[in-house]
């Protein structure tokens, strides 16, 4: 199964996952695309997907560019210890 297949944002309009920022107007975008993530049931996959690939812009699996960043940063410093 191609996990992209099933996922919620297929129906949707691609720019609200792509936001131009992650603070003021963008906030509501964010939020919007969020609640499609919410409901979707691929999201642990597209979540992963965006982690393991670097996908730097967007909302991907609930998380933006920002969020997904930290963690990439989290776990770096673990392998580091």
């Amino acid at each position: 199964m191609n996990w992209r297949e099933h996922g919620a944002c297929r129906a949707e309009d691609p720019e609200l996952f792509f936001p131009l920022g992650e603070s003021g107007l963008s906030l509501r975008q964010i939020e919007e695309a969020r609640a499609v993530c919410r409901r979707c049931p691929v999201l642990p996959e597209c979540r992963a997907f965006a982690l393991r690939n670097s996908e730097y812009d967007g909302v991907w699996g609930g998380m933006t560019a920002g969020e997904r960043r930290a963690v990439a940063r989290g776990r770096s410093e673990d392998r580091h210890r």
